[in-house]
């Protein structure tokens, strides 16, 4: 109801269970897929593990109660694009919608710290760097190393004194030579490898 309120965006559809809402995403193919984490017959991990194997052009935002489910952490693994409590207000939802669909990332503040600790201490850091990091130039590095800070490219610009174009270029080649769908994907590598630290 929220949504279809909004003049750029169109509820195309709604599921009841995970099961039902793989069927639903493959069926209509939707830009962006709001799935609950806990949900029944399927786990909103799990759902967002086959809705993404079937189209990885899709984007899912995960909803969750608890800032600390573990399914939470576990979803980045599997390729979602954001995460939101259920208590964020209606202008909240459909901004974050909207920033998911420019190529951002979307953390609740409450969220990205653990997941920062969690993915920088709770996992094994490989041995060597993610061979793909050599392929990135200094100024690419620099623009992951913001990203994985949480900047906006917006913010990102700001702080490096270059236009915001000019920095979605660049964090465009940082993904692709990454080989990562979006930006969440790209700061766990940069947590995993080292090439930045929690709290640095």
């Amino acid at each position: 109801m929220i949504l279809q309120g909004e003049d750029d965006m169109e509820v195309v559809g709604e599921a009841e269970n995970g099961e039902a809402a793989v069927s639903a995403a493959r069926r209509l193919r939707p830009d962006i897929v709001l799935m609950d984490v806990r949900m029944p017959l399927m786990n909103g991990l799990e759902a967002t593990r086959r809705v993404l194997a079937a189209d990885p052009a899709c984007r899912v935002i995960l909803l969750t109660t608890f800032d600390l489910d573990e399914y939470v952490y576990a979803a980045v693994a599997a390729g979602a694009s954001g995460f939101l409590l259920k208590n964020v207000t209606a202008e909240q939802l459909a901004a974050s919608i909207r920033l998911i669909a420019t190529g951002e990332a979307l953390l609740a503040p409450s969220i990205t710290r653990r997941l920062i600790e969690r993915f920088a201490g709770g996992h094994p850091r490989p041995a060597a760097t993610h061979e793909a990091l050599a392929s990135l130039s200094g100024r690419e590095l620099e623009v992951l190393k913001l990203m994985a800070r949480g900047l906006s490219n917006a913010e990102v610009a700001e702080v490096l004194h270059l236009g915001q174009t000019t920095v979605k270029s660049h964090v465009g080649r940082v993904l692709t030579k990454l080989q990562v769908r979006d930006r969440v994907q790209a700061v766990v590598i940069a947590y995993q490898t080292g090439v930045v630290e929690p709290n640095a």
